[in-house]
């Protein structure tokens, strides 16, 4: 049966985005693929196998369930996997066994995973999450004797993989005192760490605006999420980056796109009312379009009579209220539209674009929240 929309995502744009951050990023630093939130609305399955053929080996994940899907379908070997947040005791041995590393950020959850270890007589490979000030999760100061008794007892059971933590919003300026304190308590407890004679495989604190605004930051591993599907996590980190460098064109390319097409065309009276309500009230003779994709499908109720589609290169209003299920777009100043015929949601048509930003600045939605609402049911399609 097809499908009310779909959504391509464009190899070429990841290729392009990849690069890029790797000229950024230097040679030193290994990049995590962040995939967690469905690969940004990208969708893991589809994703996980283009980033590796593009040439990423390490993805980090929310939950244990995104770290089963991504170790489904990954086909190097040499791929890592690493939760980041959520992974429930009776999932900690199925990550064990499979060589999934994750974050640790209380002192039963590490002795959960020395259990885990023993049972499958694996070591379990553990992030040491530390709190320097973002106040989520993370160990505090007082209890990371615990935590090195535990590592400098267990080396056989308990990997010491990697010592991280997570900025408080690098992406604002208004963050910076923040952001500088955050930093300093790192560097003095992975100090403080060596000095016990502990020191992990991996240093990581960077996101992507982190990486791009706080190049120190970027240590031995970077996590990057948004910059790879081809958007700033801010446009004060583009300007931030525009300003350093002097490159003034965004040189990231989006690699998604949502299409789907015309589902039927009428004509409406002038002084009728079009939708449900009195929301929109038709000042002329006007022909309409409705277009079979709403906000069950992560198009924004917001989007009401504000909202912007493209059909044939032209951009056309939504008018009246956003249905679970259908739009209803003003088609009156093109010419000859026809069922069947393309409508893209986001992205180019002929010499137009539609960006997932201008969505945003309609519906008050960031772009992280956009992608994440895309339903993973609307198929998605690997490109060039």
């Amino acid at each position: 049966m097809l499908p009310t929309s779909r959504i391509e995502v464009s190899k070429s744009a990841l290729e392009n985005n990849l690069r890029f951050l790797k000229e950024q990023m230097g040679p030193d630093a290994c990049i995590s693929s962040v995939v967690k939130g469905n690969a940004y609305g990208h969708a893991i399955e589809q994703f996980v196998p283009l980033a590796e053929a593009c040439g990423m080996n390490h993805f980090s994940v929310f939950d244990a369930s995104e770290a089963y899907r991504v170790k489904q379908v990954a086909g190097n070997p040499e791929t890592e996997v690493l939760i980041m947040g959520m992974i429930s005791n009776d999932q900690m041995e199925w990550a064990v066994e499979n060589d999934v590393a994750f974050f640790t950020f209380e002192p039963e959850r590490l002795e959960e995973a020395l259990s885990a270890a023993r049972r499958v007589r694996r070591p379990a490979k553990v992030h040491i999450e530390l709190e320097t000030g973002m106040n989520r999760t993370g160990f505090s100061r007082y209890q990371l004797p615990e935590v090195v008794h535990l590592l400098k007892k267990h080396p056989g059971g308990l990997l010491f993989e990697g010592l991280c933590t997570h900025f408080a919003g690098a992406e604002s300026i208004a963050n910076y005192v923040r952001i500088k304190n955050q930093r300093k308590a790192f560097n003095h407890l992975y100090k403080w760490f060596k000095n016990q004679g502990l020191a992990p495989r991996l240093r990581h604190t960077a996101c992507s605006a982190a990486a791009m605004r706080y190049p120190p930051t970027r240590m031995d591993m970077v996590r990057i999420g948004i910059m790879q599907y081809g958007f700033w996590p801010s446009r004060e980190t583009f300007i931030d980056f525009s300003i350093r460098s002097g490159i003034k064109e965004d040189p990231l390319e989006r690699l998604v796109a949502w299409k789907s097409s015309v589902m039927d065309i009428k004509r409406v009276k002038a002084g009728e009312y079009v939708g449900y309500g009195t929301s929109y009230l038709a000042n002329e003779a006007m022909e309409i379009a409705t277009v079979p994709v709403g906000y069950a499908h992560g198009f924004s109720r917001s989007l009401s009579n504000q909202g912007r589609v493209l059909i044939r290169g032209k951009r056309v209003g939504v008018i009246g209220m956003v249905n679970m299920n259908m739009i209803t777009v003003d088609v009156s100043q093109l010419d000859s539209v026809e069922r069947g015929d393309e409508v893209v949601i986001i992205g180019r048509q002929g010499e137009r674009e539609l960006s997932v930003s201008s969505f945003g600045e309609f519906s008050e939605q960031v772009n992280y929240e956009l992608l994440t609402r895309l339903p993973m049911d609307i198929p998605r399609k690997v490109v060039e």
